[in-house]
């Protein structure tokens, strides 16, 4: 399992407020639309990272990490597994503290390349179904 409990709850509770959520845009038909009205619904600020930069729930977004003009928590990653590996890379380098990737979202390398860089890292998993499971954030 990419996410034992204790990292987790670190990254939901202790890394900071400020998510980037990459593959975000106004489609409400798109689970990353809902994952990330949760997370605002918790406290979290989101930051949409789309290529269209739409704004989505009320926050401004951007074409990519690299034009976010402020510090990133957490990257939060909504693309395909092929796709994922150059996002949990460019979070790195931006000085992300965590990278999450989304339910089916699969790079076994990029998670050990995360991690070897120091940063937390959970896969596989949705933040939206472990808020509720930890309790009280």
């Amino acid at each position: 399992m990419y996410g034992d409990e204790a990292t987790i709850r670190r990254i939901l509770t202790g890394t900071g407020d400020t998510w980037a959520v990459v593959g975000l845009s106004a489609n409400r038909g798109r689970a990353a639309y809902g994952v990330a009205q949760v997370l605002q619904r918790f406290g979290k600020r989101i930051v949409p990272v789309h290529p269209k930069a739409e704004t989505v729930h009320g926050e401004r977004g951007y074409a990519s990490l690299a034009e976010i003009p402020f510090e990133i928590d957490v990257v939060d990653v909504f693309v395909n597994s092929d796709l994922a590996g150059p996002v949990a890379d460019e979070a790195v380098a931006r000085g992300a503290k965590a990278v999450w990737f989304q339910l089916g979202v699969v790079d076994e390398a990029a998670y050990e390349r995360v991690r070897a860089a120091g940063l937390d890292m959970v896969m596989d998993r949705c933040p939206a179904i472990e808020i509720p499971r930890l309790g009280r954030i």
